[in-house]
């Protein structure tokens, strides 16, 4: 393996590592702290200051990506949403777009590894999620996970977007789910990349090692935990990239709203009409693993259990989703 691949490997297991770790501290955040304190209604920055520390973060993050053609901020009814565009080559404007949902504490930035895969033949939308750390805003509470549904479908419809392939990772995945289960009307496919809880819920060692990480403990602990919930080495928790550096920065300054998904009955689950893909990690799975995976099955989804994979299954699998996911659009573009 050459020294730029190995890089490249690291910096991914760092950024699967804070993207696992953000979301298990969340949901334990919404079990445990909230006895003690009451959630925000909004999602906000906690000061000036972490914002504009953040922001850098971000715009480092986005440099990585390819430029986007066009940027848009569209109102929905519980916030404006911003959206990146990336538009398909000429004579693409038949082909359903794709439209990305990040996962937790992410937002667009964590499509980077994917990205230069995935552009070309046709156009491409990566959104930053209401209520989570990024560049949309939450001006109106949520009043159910229900309602990431509708900032989803306002925002398709704000960006004059008939039929879409629907693709979310993590936290992204559940959103996603949410709204194919309101709108399928609106989807030509729908991926889920690890989906967290709509499925089987998180693992008790992700809430176990997630404890460690909110008390003060030395660092080492902290890396200890990390590492477990990331399925990796100590050693491969420490360096730094710059999504690690963004999303860590939105973890501290950013107070997102905690309102978890609900698994879905069999019912929900067998009344989705549109092709439905899921992708579940062979190691330290947050979606359930083969649980899971048999209960997808069970609906007659297309199921991949992708081998030598976390959490962070879009970044470790990007050369092959590279092929195999355009293959499964252009298959239901009808």
């Amino acid at each position: 393996m050459s020294g730029r691949h190995a890089r490249n490997r690291t910096r991914r297991k760092r950024v699967l590592v804070v993207l696992a770790a953000a979301l298990a501290i969340w949901l334990l955040v919404d079990k445990v702290i909230t006895i003690v304190a009451p959630p925000p209604t909004t999602g906000h920055w906690r000061s000036d200051e972490g914002y504009r520390e953040y922001l850098a973060a971000y715009q480092a993050a986005m440099a990585i990506l390819p430029a986007p053609t066009a940027t848009h901020d569209v109102r929905t009814d519980h916030g404006t949403v911003r959206v990146y565009e990336w538009a398909g080559a000429a004579g693409s404007e038949g082909l359903a777009p794709i439209v990305l949902v990040p996962g937790f504490g992410s937002g667009a930035p964590m499509w980077a590894e994917n990205l230069p895969y995935w552009l070309g033949e046709r156009t491409i939308y990566a959104m930053d999620a209401v209520g989570d750390a990024g560049l949309s805003t939450h001006a109106v509470p949520f009043t159910s996970f229900d309602d990431h549904g509708v900032w989803v479908e306002q925002t398709l419809a704000g960006l004059g977007l008939d039929r879409v392939h629907l693709v979310g990772h993590s936290f992204g995945g559940a959103i996603a789910a949410t709204h194919a289960r309101l709108h399928p009307e609106r989807l030509a496919s729908l991926t889920l990349l690890e989906p967290v809880l709509v499925l089987h819920g998180l693992p008790a060692s992700a809430y176990l090692w997630s404890t460690v990480l909110l008390l003060p403990v030395p660092q080492s602990w902290q890396d200890r935990a990390l590492a477990e919930i990331g399925g990796v080495s100590v050693e491969e928790v420490r360096e730094r990239t710059p999504m690690s550096v963004m999303i860590d920065a939105g973890t501290q300054h950013y107070a997102a709203v905690r309102v978890q998904p609900a698994t879905f009955t069999d019912e929900q689950w067998q009344a989705m009409p549109m092709p439905v893909r899921v992708e579940i990690a062979s190691d330290s799975s947050l979606a359930g693993g083969d649980a899971a995976a048999e209960r997808a099955r069970s609906f007659g989804f297309e199921v991949i259990v992708r081998p030598n994979t976390t959490h962070s299954l879009p970044m470790q699998a990007a050369a092959t989703l590279g092929t195999e996911l355009p293959a499964f659009w252009q298959r239901h573009d009808s």
